[in-house]
């Protein structure tokens, strides 16, 4: 080989190899359940992590539906493609541990929103489910002083966040003279959330109160509430800070709203599976449990709460 021949690979080589070296960040990335405008503020928190985290690629994904199969894939694919570290709302924890485990096996996991308690995670990040169920039966408990009949309505019964909060709720309730009668399922399904709250009102005209423990179940009973011409009659109690939502409990239709803090399981997430790739542990606590706090949304706090969702939006 002569010397201009050789010369001239090298500097083809290392053109090649430099943009490749420029990209080869960690990639972190968060995984959730279904697509629901709920999760903006958690991509918010993401994006405001990943100017703090320069040295990573860090992504915000979207399973193609709300399926423990679907999400699992969705897993599979990220580690193929090279993700260092998933941090994952379990659509059914109980169905997906094996699965969990398998990904686990090759890159630290972490879950938020819906825990997958019995799997290999290394801890999960965000609220507490049962105390946020309590929060909202404390609700109804203030707004129902004589009692009355409450139908639930959710995304998956089978996820952890749901059976937590409904027995949060159940338990804040126990002894007042209220009932959670049932919970209806729609597996992020719209159109069945809608017809679930349409069949009770036609069905059930003992209810006397609906609970959403889903972000989007409370809009949506807020449009059938109002198509029965029924808006303010049934005591409502919400979660999470869909507009709507807001609007309602500010207009006095909706008792009240258990908020949680997305846009910290983004952010903090992000730091926090950085931190523990570059080995540092000391945010792992022994139990596993990084909890971040819920609070109650009335009309006493919905303005400033709405001013604070704005500025984290905007960025």
């Amino acid at each position: 080989m002569t010397r201009h021949l050789a010369t001239a690979l090298a500097a083809l080589v290392a053109g090649l190899a430099g943009p490749v070296f420029a990209q080869d960040k960690p990639q972190l990335a968060f995984v959730v359940n279904a697509a629901s405008d709920f999760w903006k503020l958690a991509e918010a928190g993401v994006a405001a992590a990943q100017a703090e985290l320069p040295g990573y690629d860090l992504q915000f994904r979207y399973p193609a539906q709300g399926t423990a199969a679907l999400q699992n894939a969705l897993m599979d694919d990220l580690v193929a493609a090279g993700t260092d570290a998933i941090m994952i709302s379990s659509v059914d924890p109980k169905t997906s541990t094996d699965a969990f485990n398998r990904i686990a096996d090759q890159v630290p996991l972490f879950t938020t929103d819906s825990d997958a308690p019995n799997s290999k995670r290394i801890a999960y990040l965000g609220s507490s489910n049962t105390l946020a169920g309590v929060q909202a039966g404390e609700i109804a408990v203030a707004t129902m002083p004589d009692g009355g009949a409450c139908m639930g309505f959710v995304g998956f019964l089978g996820a952890d966040n749901a059976i937590e909060r409904i027995a949060g709720f159940r338990q804040a309730v126990a002894g007042t003279g209220i009932e959670l009668v049932d919970v209806r399922g729609d597996d992020v399904d719209f159109a069945r959330a809608r017809a679930n709250v349409d069949d009770v009102l036609a069905a059930n005209p003992d209810i006397t109160c609906m609970v959403g423990f889903y972000s989007y179940n409370p809009p949506i009973i807020y449009d059938a509430l109002q198509a029965a011409g029924r808006l303010g009659e049934i005591t409502v109690v919400a979660f999470d800070e869909d507009p709507k939502t807001l609007g309602a409990v500010r207009q006095g239709t909706f008792a009240g709203t258990v908020v949680q803090d997305p846009y910290q399981w983004g952010y903090q997430g992000m730091k926090l599976m950085a931190a523990y790739l570059e080995g540092d542990t000391s945010g792992v606590p022994v139990d596993g449990l990084i909890i971040v706090p819920t609070k109650v949304i009335s009309a006493d706090n919905v303005d400033a709460f709405e001013a604070e969702l704005r500025a984290r939006i905007s960025g």
